[in-house]
């Protein structure tokens, strides 16, 4: 018998206007990229080097479809069941755990499943072109991306078994995402070549990463490899690895499919006097802003929708602020000291490299989730209606909102600056070459709080309103690197450098002289086309709000 879980789920999927679009995007995308570089005579280069560029374009462009696109919809299974109060059916029901499971899960793959199909017309004009392998190229391109998707759908799915709301389970979904597929190269980048331990298993965990077998596969150097290339099959690895995880987070996430989901006992907590001194002393330093004090009136010269943003917002109330700006301030100080330690054999550009992309991954990670919603949010719970009801202008509701992301990304920017003064204060000279970083990353930030409001307002749903987001700034900031990534062969100086203008992460590695970026004159265009689509897109909210009938 068939699983009525799977039918369910993927018949659900099929009829959504967003699994259409999304369908058509990729088929598109896949496409246009391999269009790029088809050639425009009748010739065929007997060396292969032409399609081999072709397929490197055509290999990163289908992973960044699978990171960005797989994790939305297993995220928001579980816990739209949750909300929508058919989870206690569904657990009360004769299927199994392990059957329940099951079902989300292939009813996820086999719509991800589709998306790798509409790429095989693109897959097979990069074929025929000759020079690329059936087996050892293509179909393991195949197979690596087939057990990311596999990987992320698990993730996706026991993230949506603990989260609360849909956008909460994206936003925690994404930074999971981005932590295997980016941060978990890290301790390989620092760490090569060292006796020890700890290299060898930062070596493995970089295999965690399927970017790590995609360059493999695609014939790229070792990921921040110094020295000779590594020998070691990231692969078969990266295959392990992924299994293993997967197998984990299975079993995980099935032990959790019981009717305790929704018969949750609420803790009924302890008071801070009758802990032991060292509890309270570690309560202390933890809440250093009591989370429990009572909260003061709001002032005339106060924004309310401001205040009312800090106080129904996790990140916004000040306990966890500061938990942010802690994390933040560290991370900053430990990358600065980990780096310097290595700057001989790294020099003082790549670090500040490497700074400027742990500042915009932050911005990339928390932006949508904090923007996205301020509009859509209101609109799916019915408090817009509140909010129409109350004196304020659609001018004051938008402005108390932006403020409330506005200051939320400034303390996160100023958490990071102290690695920068770190440097300054190792090499004075590039004091100027700092403060460029900085203006650029304020106004990186600036059109990720506007573009992902404006994108987020356009839809009535929060989830789709983060999922959309979330795509767009990734599209800005990362999309003109693949353009990058065919430098030289297949796109010329001018092409690279038209496309990498629109990229804000792009000429903040220009400004740190970054190896491969300091080439192309992308300073102060950039800042002049951020600050120009940053008024578009504050232009399209206000008029957004107005038409959703604010408060006249």
């Amino acid at each position: 018998m068939s699983n009525p879980v799977y039918q369910r789920e993927l018949i659900g999927l099929l009829r959504t206007p967003k699994a259409l679009a999304v369908q058509g995007l990729v088929a598109v995308g896949c496409t246009l990229l391999v269009l790029l570089r088809w050639p425009t005579d009748a010739q065929v280069e007997l060396s292969g080097a032409h399609s081999q560029q072709v397929f490197r374009l055509f290999a990163y462009g289908l992973l960044a479809a699978i990171v960005l696109l797989v994790p939305v919809f297993p995220a928001t299974s579980i816990v739209q069941e949750r909300t929508r109060r058919t989870l206690e059916l569904l657990l009360n029901s004769p299927l199994r755990p392990w059957s329940i499971y099951l079902g989300k899960l292939v009813g996820v793959l086999a719509f991800v499943f589709l998306l790798l199909l509409v790429s095989l017309p693109a897959a097979a004009a990069c074929y025929v072109m000759g020079g690329i392998d059936l087996r050892g190229q293509l179909g393991l391109l195949y197979v690596v991306l087939a057990l990311a998707a596999v990987q992320y759908a698990a993730l996706g799915l026991l993230v949506s078994s603990y989260a609360g709301s849909s956008d909460a389970a994206l936003r925690v979904t994404y930074g999971l995402v981005l932590a295997l597929a980016v941060l978990s190269l890290g301790p390989h980048l620092f760490l090569q070549g060292q006796p020890g331990t700890l290299p060898q298993v930062a070596d493995w965990l970089r295999c965690v990463s399927p970017l790590t077998a995609v360059m493999k596969i695609a014939g790229h150097a070792d990921v921040g490899g110094q020295g000779l290339q590594g020998r070691a099959d990231v692969v078969g690895r990266f295959a392990i690895l992924a299994a293993g995880t997967i197998l984990l987070l299975a079993l995980r996430t099935i032990t959790r499919l019981n009717r305790s989901m929704v018969d949750r006992a609420r803790d009924q907590g302890v008071i801070t006097d009758e802990r032991k001194t060292s509890g309270r002393l570690l309560r202390r330093l933890l809440f250093i802003v009591d989370p429990q004090r009572r909260s003061r009136g709001i002032s005339l010269l106060v924004n309310p929708v401001m205040v009312k943003e800090f106080r129904s917002r996790r990140f916004g109330r000040g306990h966890w602020m500061m938990r942010l700006m802690a994390a933040c301030v560290l991370v900053s100080l430990g990358l600065t000291y980990a780096s310097s330690m290595g700057s001989v054999q790294w020099g003082v550009s790549t670090i500040g490299g490497i700074m400027v992309l742990l500042q915009v991954a932050l911005i990339v990670l928390l932006t949508p989730s904090l923007a996205a919603g301020l509009i859509s949010s209101e609109r799916e719970t019915g408090s817009w209606v509140l909010l129409q009801m109350t004196p304020l202008s659609p001018l004051t509701i938008v402005w108390g909102k932006l403020l409330s992301v506005c200051w939320t990304l400034l303390l996160i920017l100023l958490a990071t600056l102290p690695g920068y003064v770190v440097m300054v204060w190792i090499q004075p000279e590039m004091q100027h070459q700092v403060l460029r970083v900085t203006t650029g990353l304020a106004l990186t930030a600036a059109l990720a709080m506007l573009l992902s409001a404006a994108v987020g307002s356009l839809f009535q749903k929060s989830a789709a309103a983060t999922t959309a987001a979330y795509i767009a700034l990734v599209t800005v900031c990362a999309g003109p690197l693949l353009v990058w990534l065919g430098r030289n062969a297949p796109f010329g100086r001018a092409t690279v450098e038209t496309a990498l203008l629109l990229s804000p992460l792009a000429a903040a590695l220009r400004v740190m002289e970054v190896p491969g970026f300091a080439e192309y004159n992308l300073v102060p265009a950039n800042w002049w086309l951020m600050a120009g689509a940053s008024l578009v897109c504050l232009g399209l909210l206000a008029v957004q709000t107005w038409r959703l009938g604010g408060p006249r």
